[in-house]
């Protein structure tokens, strides 16, 4: 509004003005999106040793047990998926790789252990990153190289055997 030359702001206008001017300023705020505590893919998942007397030997099962390699577990305790990096280090396209997953308390005694399907489709030398169900039900675990969670869990070990895995034909 105009009074003779000078100009006279009403209170819905100067309110308009401060809304717009707050609306401007926070356009330029930045959000975080990147997670605290990530785990580097340099993070070997330990091989079951051989002769543990529980499971035969994979080379006697005529599975190569270099043939795919874990890295980069990840299971905090309020997780229902367990995820890890896995890498074909074989010749060949591989699918639905067959692991066993030994859970075990940081002293070395045995948890669990389950026989997963992975089903993934990997060229030689290539890595994904893959999730599956945690044994963790009732989520009071997480990964011991992961970050520590605020509420009372216990940390866990995880070692891998190698069962076995597919190789497609054709396409």
């Amino acid at each position: 509004m105009r009074f003779g030359n000078k100009h006279i702001l009403t209170l819905p206008t100067l309110l308009l003005s401060v809304i717009l001017l707050l609306c401007i300023s926070t356009l330029d705020a930045r959000t975080r999106t990147t997670r605290k505590n990530l785990q580097s893919l340099e993070v070997p998942v330990a091989v079951m040793e051989s002769g543990d007397g529980l499971l035969p030997d994979s080379l006697d099962m005529g599975v190569d047990p270099d043939a795919v390699t874990l890295k980069g577990f990840n299971k905090r305790a309020s997780d229902s998926k367990e995820s890890f990096f896995i890498t074909n280090n074989t010749k060949h396209r591989m699918s639905a790789v067959r692991l066993l997953l030994r859970y075990s308390t940081m002293n070395g005694e045995m948890l669990t252990q389950q026989a997963v399907t992975v089903p993934v489709s990997l060229k030689p030398g290539e890595t994904k990153l893959v999730s599956v169900k945690s044994f963790d039900i009732q989520r009071l675990f997480y990964y011991y190289a992961g970050p520590k969670p605020r509420k009372q869990a216990t940390p866990f070990k995880v070692a891998f055997r190698l069962l076995g895995y597919d190789i497609p034909v054709g396409n």
